[in-house]
């Protein structure tokens, strides 16, 4: 009796993932095995960097907030104790928008706790 192969699904299957790969460069958009991959090592690349945006942007804000609280005489260190010990609750995502887009809000903000 002859081997029975579904070819239909892993056809599909295969042209799922090409479809997917369609717009990468050379062989890795229409060779089965080279865009299998490409595909899945972006998609590793792509779960590793969702966590690493996050860490990114923390140290983005923390660069803003310093430059910020560096123009009125304080370290971002300082700033944020001081922020502490005043129980002001505002977040570093915050404090950085203030800095960059309102700077006379930034300054209330440091007036106070100072």
């Amino acid at each position: 009796m002859p081997r029975s192969v579904n070819h239909v699904a892993s056809r599909a299957r295969r042209k799922k993932l090409l479809k997917l790969t369609k717009g990468y460069f050379g062989s890795r958009k229409n060779v089965w095995t080279v865009a299998k991959n490409t595909w899945e090592k972006g998609q590793q690349y792509a779960y590793r960097d969702r966590k690493q945006k996050k860490r990114n942007f923390r140290s983005l804000w923390i660069q803003r907030i310093n430059a910020a609280a560096r123009l009125e005489g304080l370290s971002y260190s300082q700033l944020i104790n001081l922020l502490k010990k005043n129980n002001v609750e505002i977040n570093r995502k915050v404090l950085a928008d203030l800095a960059m887009n309102h700077q006379d809000a930034f300054k209330a903000v440091v007036e106070k706790v100072k």
